[in-house]
Parts: C-alpha cells; sequence; structure tokens
C-alpha cells in the first residue's frame, strides 16, 4: 500500500464524506454521535418540515452553519487542495456540505448534496452564497422564505453536478475515497463509475463500509493520516 503514490497518477479523484471533516470537529451524521442519532431529520431535514416550520428548520441550521464556521480544515483538506493546485486536472468530488474544501484553497469543487454556504428562493428560482451567523435574513425580498440550498431527505441531486462528476470518475485513474460511509445513496454508488472504468482505487475509512469490497486498497487510518502516506509526506 504504501508504494501507491498520488503523484504517480495523472488524474486522481477524491471522493469525500463526513469523515474527513470529522477530523475538523464537526460531527457525522450516521456514526456515533452523529447528527441524526440526536436529531429527527422529518423534523428538520426535509421540504415538509420546512413547509411546516421554517424557523424551525432554519434555527437547526444555523446552529450547523455557527458550527461549521467555528471549525478549521485539518491537513486531509489541505493535503487535497494542495494536490489539485499542483495537478489541475484533479477531481474532488464531496458529499459534504460544510465549504471546508474551499477554506483549505481548493477550487472546482463538486458538492453532491449542496452547501450550507448558499441559498435559494423557490419562488424566484435563485441561489446566492450567504456566509452569515446566525442568518441575517431568513426571506427574499419577494417574501418566501429562502431554503439552504443542500439536499435534504427526499431531494433529488443536482443533474448537472451529478453528470461533471460522473465525467470526472469515468476519466480517472486513481480513485481515492475518504470517510464515506457507503450507504447514502445514489452518491455511494458513483465510485462505482472509476472502479468499472479500470481506475486504481482506495478506500480510506476508520473501519469497512459496505461498499468496501469495491476497493483494490485500504488504508484503516484517519484521513489526514492516510492521505499524508499517500502524499508522501
Amino acid at each position: 500500500m504504501t508504494k501507491l503514490r498520488l503523484a504517480d497518477f495523472r488524474r486522481v479523484a477524491f471522493f469525500t464524506g463526513a469523515g474527513l471533516s470529522s477530523e475538523s470537529g464537526i460531527p457525522t451524521y450516521r456514526g456515533s454521535g452523529g447528527v441524526w442519532r440526536e436529531y429527527d431529520y422529518q423534523e428538520y431535514a426535509c421540504q415538509e418540515a420546512f413547509e411546516r416550520d421554517a424557523e424551525k428548520v432554519w434555527d437547526f441550521h444555523d446552529k450547523r452553519r455557527e458550527a461549521v464556521a467555528a471549525a478549521e480544515p485539518n491537513e486531509g483538506h489541505r493535503i487535497i487542495a494542495r494536490h489539485q493546485a499542483a495537478h489541475p486536472e484533479t477531481a474532488i468530488i464531496t458529499q459534504n456540505i460544510d465549504g471546508l474544501h474551499q477554506r483549505a484553497g481548493a477550487e472546482r469543487v463538486m458538492e453532491l448534496h449542496g452547501s450550507l454556504w448558499r441559498v435559494r428562493c423557490e419562488r424566484e428560482r435563485t441561489v446566492r452564497d450567504d456566509l452569515s451567523v446566525p442568518m441575517a435574513q431568513r426571506k427574499c425580498s419577494c417574501g418566501a422564505y429562502l431554503r439552504p440550498d443542500i439536499t435534504w431527505f427526499g431531494d433529488r441531486l443536482d443533474e448537472a453536478v451529478i453528470g461533471r462528476a460522473v465525467e470526472r470518475l469515468a476519466s480517472c485513474d486513481l480513485i481515492v475515497s475518504i470517510g464515506t460511509s457507503g450507504v447514502v445513496f445514489p452518491a455511494a454508488d458513483l465510485p462505482r463509475i472509476a472502479v468499472s472504468s479500470g481506475a486504481v482505487s482506495v478506500e480510506i475509512n476508520l473501519e469497512d463500509t459496505p461498499v468496501s469490497h469495491l476497493y483494490q486498497h485500504h488504508l484503516r487510518a484517519p484521513a489526514s493520516e492516510a492521505l499524508a502516506v499517500l502524499a508522501g509526506a
């Protein structure tokens, strides 16, 4: 395993999940201490909940924004950003909504589940960035409640983002999956595209996942530690 080096591959695709950001102190969603062990997503993270009580849903998401804003990118985020800066063909595909990849210096990040730092108006069909903590304005100028531009339970993924991710996965020669649970579909199934196309595959996680069998190589270590090994640090 230690013979594998990121620098030996021309087109690397990083596929990241909550396990990467957990090293920055951001709770995962499904693991021990995860968000959905404390909160019922049907009350806080679906369109039906938003329509019932938008203020309650926004109170929850403001807490998430506050926690994420207080966190810092970890060395894993920085290794990925540095590799992309040195190798522009690098793809970063994430299930995370925290924006830590970008804060570490990464660009062209494909956010499968959206971003906590964007809001959208369903009435006007507009999307904009919003970095305020707490949200400075929960309603659009049209009077409708703004919605976090993230994928809630029951939502469809953005087809344009999925299309870009599929294209990059199909053409990569190394896929490195980092800190994903392997249970959130359809995102969890995307790495199969790279594997089916012949890419060398590496899974970085603290434990086995339902999709571990897809990968040729497994690093059971914290993300930043395992990425440092691949980066030759």
